[in-house]
């Protein structure tokens, strides 16, 4: 064959498959550069030309930052636009931004009275919060976090949605840099942020003071630290390699070392789980990726028996570095429970620290048989087979303002905040993770694997509950997941870096339409997921089924 022509591909070193290398962003400046200087230098065509100049003048290493910074400020000004609208305790807020201030005046969730909503809002306010402790089925973590926003603007709508908007806000800005270092393009990294940012239930969720987007929050920050430690795992072992060539011995018997990255994950998984119980899920389903990752890596150094270096080098680590790092976190998180005798079940056991932990116990007990057998109907609940395609959102809010009420202007009006992600980019994603499966089964690719684990890790647990009351809103743990699989097909819809220039412009022809299509879509439903007035007739405009209503 090579008589006819044939030229075998050039084979990546291994280094490079170990730790593929960031795009060299200084290539874009120059590209930047280049097309300033074949500008005119007049009129509109003048300006144009002097903002390319500009941006070519930036450092090259403050790409990877600037990118995903702008994104996430797009993401916060549509997040804390408002915030306070509407002045009501919505839909869970009720137990939730109480519970916050309880914690931080008592240590624990003391008792509030049925009217206790309406003394909240009225002015002058009267706050009637009860010492007597209150039963409660949820960790504290998300509860401190959002008081914390109350501790700076007061018990009021601002105040208990201020942190879960900046949360959501920062999940933008981290899922634009996880991007990036999984696809390996600041672009790429970017598109999965900007439709976290156009996600309608992310968004809803952002402005309410629920514990699910908390949860999101510390599950994305988890994730970002599993892949910056693979990345150095896989760079220190590249870098013991004698002459960059796989070698058994070394694959097999290096010690990996101390992996801060990895004792990180372990300690944001842990609030996740002490915010809501179904952290413990993604905890052990990360827990099966990373050691896989490592098993992967020590495969392609050449190990000839990767699995069983993987359990005699680093499974005991992985295990030590996640599992006891995050039950820690989770005991001290009860510590304003331990710190006080009034908490709810606080002295079941007895005086002593041995009996505060039996106490603990048993209180976990009642929570877990709650759970289990919570089976009240409601009418927003939900099949989790029937989350990704979006087929019963939840109404956080509603009122029918008449002519002359909350800015009326019709006969009728309506307002409303419905829990509903995007449908275009939901929809979308459906497709998308049929193609993740695709990639992860018959191309290895380990990038999909991820993504498929992150999704599961949110989705499937709930398939073992369906006789339990669940909602839709319990799906934003994995939307950002559901953002990286729709950026990485789109990726794969501009084609390769050696397509042709036909095949690369109606590839990026589709993937910007279908795009703005999406951003489209996040606007026409964005007064329904803000509360605004609007006509009747605009409303059930919005209400394509009849069990979105």
């Amino acid at each position: 064959m090579l008589r006819f022509g044939y030229r075998a591909p050039a084979r990546t070193p291994l280094h490079e498959r170990l730790v593929p290398p960031f795009p060299d962003p200084a290539d874009g400046v120059r590209t930047l550069k280049a097309v300033g200087a074949s500008l005119p230098s007049h009129g509109l065509r003048s300006l144009a030309a002097g903002a390319v100049r500009a941006l070519a003048a930036v450092p090259a290493r403050w790409w990877g930052w600037i990118g995903p910074v702008l994104v996430a400020l797009v993401a916060g000004v549509l997040r804390f636009r408002h915030l306070g609208s509407p002045r009501a305790v919505i839909f869970d807020e009720t137990y939730y931004a109480k519970d916050a201030w309880s914690l931080w005046r008592l240590g624990y969730e003391g008792t509030w009275p049925d009217d206790a909503n309406a003394k909240i809002l009225a002015d002058p306010q009267v706050i009637p919060l009860s010492p007597d402790p209150s039963y409660i089925v949820h960790p504290p973590v998300g509860k401190w976090v959002i008081g914390l926003g109350e501790q700076l603007f007061g018990l009021e709508p601002l105040g208990w949605r201020f942190m879960t908007a900046l949360l959501g806000t920062l999940s933008v800005l981290m899922l634009c840099r996880i991007g990036r270092r999984l696809f390996r393009s600041t672009a790429l990294g970017c598109v999965a942020g900007a439709l976290l940012a156009v996600d309608g239930l992310h968004f809803v969720m952002s402005r309410t003071a629920l514990l699910d987007l908390i949860v999101m929050f510390w599950i994305v920050a988890a994730f970002g630290c599993l892949l910056v430690d693979r990345d150095r795992a896989r760079a220190r072992l590249a870098a013991a390699l004698p002459g960059g060539r796989p070698d058994d011995a070394v694959a097999s018997r290096l010690s990996l070392g101390a992996r801060p990255w990895r004792l990180a994950a372990g300690l944001f998984l842990g609030l996740a789980c002490a915010t809501k119980w179904n952290g413990a899920y993604v905890l052990a389903a990360f827990g099966v990726m990373t050691v896989l990752w490592d098993m992967g890596s020590r495969r392609l150094a050449g190990s000839r028996s990767p699995f069983a270096s993987m359990l005699l080098r680093d499974a005991g680590p992985a295990f030590a570095s996640t599992v006891p790092v995050a039950a820690g976190v989770y005991v001290a998180s009860w510590a304003g429970w331990f710190a006080t005798d009034d908490g709810y079940h606080r002295d079941w056991g007895g005086a002593g620290p041995w009996n505060a932990l039996r106490s603990l116990w048993d209180y976990h007990a009642q929570m877990l048989k709650f759970h289990t057998s919570l089976s009240t109907p409601h009418n927003y609940e939900s099949n989790p087979w029937s989350w990704l395609v979006l087929g019963r959102p939840v109404s956080y809010f509603y009122e029918s303002p008449r002519r002359g009420e909350d800015g009326c202007e019709a006969s009728e009006c309506a307002r409303e905040v419905l829990g509903m992600g995007t449908p275009l980019l939901w929809w979308t994603a459906c497709f998308a993770l049929l193609y993740m499966l695709y990639r992860w089964f018959f191309r290895r690719d380990w990038r999909s694997g991820a993504i498929l684990c992150g999704t599961a890790a949110g989705l499937v647990p709930w398939f073992f509950f369906q006789e339990r009351t669940i909602f839709l809103f319990y799906a934003v743990v994995f939307v950002p997941f559901l953002c990286l699989a729709v950026a990485m097909m789109l990726g794969a819809l501009l084609g390769p870096a050696g397509a042709s220039e036909r095949r690369r412009l109606w590839g990026a022809a589709a993937a910007g339409a279908l795009g703005l299509l999406i951003a489209w879509n996040f606007a026409y439903f964005f007064p329904i997921y803000t509360g605004e007035t609007i006509p009747m007739a605009e409303w059930r405009a919005r209400m394509w089924f009849d069990t979105w209503i």
